[in-house]
């Protein structure tokens, strides 16, 4: 099988050989990050300013250290999303940004406590969290991309980015 079209060294992924396809590859991530990041540093700066009303909301949802964990997370989402939106240390801020999602979604969204149109609502956001999880972990597999600050310190200083291990298809036959 030739796959002349596409160069397989790691670049953020597999990119295509054409630099308008790097381009576009590139510019994609910086898109996508922009969108992802965008909610959380609204909502944790949002958090950050009231974060008695953030924590005391958390008490009423029976959380531990409502106080603590108010703080924690008001920060992880604002800081995090800042993080992922110039793209820096991408990998482990949108890792942080999916362990925290997971946690508040099942701290938030337990639809299945509610009936009928209430149940629905949870439902949707419940699933709508479990999206953005999915697009952070992609974020967690790619890097950010040519267009961050990982791009550039990579590009400055001469760092490679950390390559993934490599999947097993990708073994000669045989490898286990």
């Amino acid at each position: 099988m030739t796959s002349s079209s596409f160069n397989m060294e790691y670049h953020a992924g597999a990119v295509p050989a054409d630099r308008r396809g790097q381009i576009s590859h590139d510019a994609l991530l910086l898109i996508g990050r922009v969108i992802m990041a965008l909610i959380f540093v609204q909502s944790g700066f949002g958090k950050l300013l009231d974060i008695g009303a953030f924590s005391a909301s958390l008490a009423a949802k029976g959380v531990p250290f409502a106080s603590t964990f108010g703080v924690i997370g008001a920060c992880v989402e604002f800081f995090g999303g800042l993080a992922v939106l110039a793209g820096w240390q991408t990998r482990y801020a949108a890792a942080l940004i999916a362990v925290f999602t997971v946690v508040a979604t099942l701290i938030s969204h337990r639809y299945w406590q509610y009936a009928d149109a209430a149940r629905r609502a949870q439902e949707v956001n419940f699933q709508k969290n479990v999206c953005i999880i999915g697009g952070y972990l992609v974020l967690v597999a790619s890097g950010g991309g040519r267009f961050s600050l990982d791009g550039l310190f990579r590009k400055r200083f001469g760092r490679k980015e950390t390559r993934p291990a490599d999947p097993p298809s990708s073994r000669g036959r045989g490898d286990f």
